[in-house]
């Protein structure tokens, strides 16, 4: 676990073994179970999360019960849900497990505590938001120009191995489209 953190860190910011022993010390294991929540909706979100194996989904429920999927996050990436963690007002979104999965958590204490101990490490968040914010404003983009079939292959093309591990009802929710509908698209492949 401490190696994959390390070499996650270190593609973006390079760390002195010292401060990768720092920032693993203030971090807690944490196994969910298939279904189980990392965050519910109306919660205030204290944690990062980092993946270090597992698949979990971010999404609202809205007024008919209905789930709007807006993210995933698989092995090696981060998830919280920023607008709660930041201004510690209650989520609009739940955070839950796919399939089993180990995280690595960081309470928003221990990072500010971390972030003077390690200024470096205020960086790296703030090249990991950055990713993250550019990620959301292309699928926007890219939702705007192109048709649901469209949408639905260049997902599953760009990233074969995560469509697998995803109920296709899931991937429905996330591009906006109905089950059935994604079910006609899969079987009229051309």
């Amino acid at each position: 676990m401490r190696e994959k953190l390390k070499s996650y860190i270190n593609r973006y910011v390079k760390m002195e073994p010292y401060e990768i022993d720092l920032i693993f010390s203030s971090m807690s294991f944490k196994r969910y179970k298939r279904k189980e929540f990392l965050l519910k909706q109306d919660d205030v979100c204290e944690e990062r999360f980092f993946i270090i194996e597992g698949l979990v989904r971010s999404f609202t429920t809205d007024e008919n019960a209905t789930e709007n999927i807006n993210l995933f996050a698989i092995d090696n990436w981060w998830i919280t849900d920023i607008e709660s963690f930041v201004y510690q007002i209650p989520s609009n979104n739940s955070i839950q497990a796919i399939e089993e999965t180990t995280v690595l958590s960081l309470s928003k204490a221990d990072l500010e505590i971390l972030f003077t101990k390690i200024p470096k490490l205020e960086r790296f968040f703030r090249i990991i938001t950055e990713h993250t914010l550019v990620a959301f404003l292309r699928k926007d983009q890219i939702y705007m120009k192109k048709n649901s079939k469209e949408r639905y292959y260049g997902l599953i093309k760009g990233i074969p191995a995560f469509a697998q591990r995803v109920p296709q009802y899931m991937i429905a929710s996330y591009l906006d489209i109905t089950p059935e509908y994604l079910s006609e698209i899969r079987k009229n492949k051309n």
